[in-house]
């Protein structure tokens, strides 16, 4: 099975850290009281139903429990379908920010092989237009999970006061490509971009990782303006999603810091805002297929990412 475009060149997987990380990760953004088990450990690769009709908003140290409705036990098949860009709804903490959320892949995909095969530039080589993404050994496709975390991530950003904008809302046939998700964070003049993700690697590679944009010069690529910034996005997500989660850091990415930088991505690559990648876990590996399938767990994916994305736009 083809994975994502976040999978990385060769894969690894150094020796387990999880407590250490977990200390690095909380230490690194301030946090008290940061903590969780190492029940969900994560590897690259790549799924979600509607997101619940509400959600409580909260400010990025306390996260939210899930709704009754972030409880159901099973995905539906096909997500509601709202419009791609909602403009906020709520003043709040987050009134006058901008966010794109870029739901990974598109359920479609594996539908128009040929569109997606196609090359595009992404600044410093070519890659296909986008891929299929992953799924767990179920059947749940990584592209269902990804809009239905988007879509609950949506609500809680939308009740800080966030204009929020999707890349795409299972509302095309299939796509979009990389370079033009990242146009689409670029023309937002987004003050933070997430693409989500789950990954498609071995059993027993376990957790979660946030892909940096490395520092990258060439052709229609500069992320000199962004690694910075984007660094500091990433670490509060990480951070954040630990404790909104349980879930540990990567056991076979990043050393098991929760963090992986990268230079062969798209979206990040032709990116001109703050931007980062997060492989919520590995969909292959049973445990966390357990977790990822799961409403409630999806529900607080969203909460911890919402959360970081709220420490750093609050500074």
């Amino acid at each position: 099975m083809r994975h994502d475009e976040s999978v990385p060149p060769t894969p690894r997987r150094p020796k387990p850290a999880a407590a250490a990380a977990l200390t690095v990760l909380c230490l690194g953004i301030g946090l008290s009281g940061c903590g969780g088990d190492s029940g969900a450990q994560a590897q690259p690769g790549k799924g979600g139903d509607p997101a619940p009709s509400s959600a409580a908003a909260s400010a990025p140290a306390s996260p939210a429990t899930p709704s009754p409705a972030s409880t159901s036990p099973a995905p539906s098949k096909k997500p509601a379908s709202p419009a791609p860009s909602t403009p906020a709804t709520a003043s709040g903490p987050l009134s006058g920010k901008t966010v794109v959320i870029d739901p990974g892949h598109n359920p479609d995909n594996h539908l128009h092989t040929s569109e997606i095969n196609r090359q595009v530039d992404i600044g410093t080589t070519h890659k296909e237009c986008d891929t299929t993404g992953t799924s767990t050994n179920s059947g749940y496709a990584e592209a269902r999970f990804t809009l239905d975390v988007s879509h609950r991530l949506r609500t809680l950003l939308q009740a800080q006061g966030a204009k929020v904008v999707l890349t795409y809302d299972d509302d095309r046939a299939f796509g979009p490509c990389v370079d033009e998700r990242a146009r689409i964070g670029n023309k937002a003049g987004a003050d933070a971009v997430v693409s989500v993700h789950a990954d498609g690697s071995a059993v027993g590679n376990r957790g979660f990782h946030v892909i940096l944009p490395a520092s990258v010069r060439g052709g229609g690529a500069d992320t000199s303006k962004i690694v910075g910034p984007s660094r500091d996005l990433g670490t509060r997500i990480a951070g954040l999603f630990v404790r909104a989660t349980g879930s540990a850091p990567s056991n076979y990415i990043g050393g098991n810091t929760g963090l992986d930088t990268r230079k062969d991505l798209g979206g990040l690559n032709l990116s001109t805002v703050p931007k980062v990648f997060i492989e919520c876990g590995n969909m292959r590996d049973p445990k966390d297929a357990a977790l990822l399938t799961s409403a409630g767990w999806r529900q607080k994916a969203a909460q911890g990412i919402a959360d970081g994305i709220s420490s750093y736009l609050n500074g």
